[in-house]
């Protein structure tokens, strides 16, 4: 079995980052994303929910609950206003399909470098359980 450094695996890891960034989910999440920069309903909404936002931590530190109980809900019905737009909802749909895509390269790398400890060592892998026996010995000498 080949034996690899840290070095070799974090240049496979950036060449496998680099094929992501590079797939069809990705250049649509960045299409996306431009179109949502590029739209000023969009950016005036957002700025206008930054502001009421600062505005909110102000009357959170002075007290002023009944002014910070309207700010909060006038952030609320911007953010449904935003959340209404197409554009944003596409967004938030492009980018659900990348972390289901990095979420998917993630458990795969996690499960097969798994399987393969448990393989490696004589385990079974429909137990879950490696073939080391050192909580035997353990057990055995306590």
């Amino acid at each position: 079995m080949a034996q690899y450094s840290r070095k070799e695996i974090l240049d496979e890891a950036k060449h496998l980052a680099d094929m992501l960034a590079n797939t069809e989910e990705i250049d649509r999440f960045k299409q996306v994303e431009a179109k949502i920069n590029n739209n000023q309903k969009v950016q005036q909404l957002i700025k206008k929910i930054k502001t009421l936002q600062k505005q909110a931590v102000n009357f959170q530190a002075y007290g002023k609950t009944e002014a910070l109980k309207n700010v909060e809900e006038e952030i609320d019905r911007l953010h449904e206003e935003v959340d209404a737009i197409p554009i944003v909802q596409e967004f938030k749909e492009t980018q659900g399909v990348v972390n289901d895509v990095l979420q998917l390269v993630s458990g795969t790398i996690s499960r097969e470098v798994t399987n393969n400890v448990i393989t490696s060592t004589g385990g079974n892998l429909l137990e879950g359980t490696t073939g080391t026996k050192w909580g035997d010995e353990e057990a055995a000498n306590s």
